[in-house]
């Protein structure tokens, strides 16, 4: 379960004070597939870099699974992190030396998951469709495809809550089709599951969608005209 109670992040630019998120409080609940929608500014990356506890909120309270993460130090941090976070960063945040396969074959490692040798890690790229691609290294990949290795890495960690920082948008409509698929199956197998998109069609196949504008949430509810089937996507 992921509980915010009255949490604001502001940040000091020169004499100006930004507010990026103000007076958030929600709860979302284990197994549920939750888009997080808003433009560009509306607080989305900043709300999620705090419940992955690489930023801290300037007031306010963040509980994950019974941790208190405002208060824990920088090493309960790390582990918070390396057990209960899988994080699929927008900007893919691959090792440029290391192939495919050891990018998520490291996550794999830091987790502590005694999987046989690459074993779980050629099976999620194969899941995201790159079972063909996994010696060749990040720039030897397309854009989509680095993309696709992000996301396998944080789904071999195994870890129960998974943050996606818009996971489709280097993908083409096909692949984003399969990496919604597979979102929307971590969430049956009880994982919990935010994405953040701008993409008000992907919130369509969520559970329950929270609409933030300047920092706050103006909607928080199941998607407009219900929840819909993924084979009925388009964008």
């Amino acid at each position: 379960m992921i509980t915010l109670d009255h949490v604001s992040k502001h940040f000091q630019m020169g004499a100006v004070t930004v507010t990026a998120l103000q007076d958030v409080s929600l709860q979302i609940n284990k197994g549920e597939f939750v888009v997080i929608l808003g433009p560009s500014g509306s607080g989305k990356t900043t709300l999620l870099n705090m419940l992955s506890a690489l930023d801290t909120p300037s007031s306010g309270k963040i509980c994950i699974n019974g941790i208190d993460i405002t208060s824990a130090s920088r090493t309960d941090h790390f582990k918070f992190r390396r057990e209960t976070i899988g994080f699929i960063f927008q900007a893919f945040n691959l090792f440029p030396s290391l192939t495919a396969l050891e990018n998520v074959q490291f996550a794999v490692d830091m987790r502590g998951n005694h999987h046989p040798k690459n074993g779980a890690a050629q099976q999620v790229l194969t899941q995201v469709g790159l079972g063909e691609r996994v010696r060749h290294f990040p720039h030897e990949l397309s854009g989509g495809e680095q993309q696709r290795v992000a996301i396998a890495r944080a789904l071999a960690m195994g870890n129960p809550v998974l943050l996606a920082d818009e996971p489709t948008g280097e993908l083409d409509f096909r692949t984003g089709i399969q990496i919604l698929q597979l979102l929307e199956e971590q969430a049956l197998n009880g994982k919990t599951v935010l994405v953040v998109t701008h993409n008000r069609e992907i919130s369509r196949v969520a559970d329950r969608v929270i609409e933030l504008s300047s920092g706050q949430i103006v909607r928080d509810g199941l998607p407009q005209g219900g929840k819909a089937a993924i084979s009925d996507l388009h964008w």
